[in-house]
């Protein structure tokens, strides 16, 4: 019962659809565990080596699986007006809190009226 240790690269792994990561990640976790227990009885250090190999395939496995994930999210989300947080622009807190654009150049209907009243003064200057 040899389990497979191929090590994919990312790029092979985007190709897989979601049934078959999880299927990858559970063969290397189980790898792994065989793995854990070898170190324990004393194995060689070709095994030893492996773990290193294997946890790395784990995690690689885990990053295209979250990243397909959140990509599905964003396409589902795209065009409504409220996202979840972790969809949201980061950038910082300030410019999150700031003034939309629309909202800055909004008028009050008392200055609506005052420029339409009394609109700007144009002046003659001399030279």
């Amino acid at each position: 019962n040899k389990p497979c240790t191929m090590s994919s690269s990312a790029k092979e792994l985007r190709t897989r659809n979601k049934d078959e990561l999880v299927k990858q990640l559970n063969e290397l976790k189980n790898e792994l565990a065989l793995l854990r227990v070898a170190k324990v009885a004393g194995g060689t250090a070709g095994k030893l080596s492996k773990i290193r190999v294997v946890r790395r395939s784990i995690a690689r496995v885990l990053t295209v699986h979250n990243q397909k994930q959140k990509s599905l999210l964003r396409k589902h989300f795209r065009g409504n007006k409220f996202k979840p947080l972790d969809l949201r622009p980061k950038k910082t807190r300030a410019i999150r809190r700031q003034l939309t654009k629309e909202q800055e150049n909004k008028l009050t209907q008392r200055q609506k009226k005052r420029l339409l009243h009394f609109g700007e003064r144009k002046y003659a200057l001399k030279n």
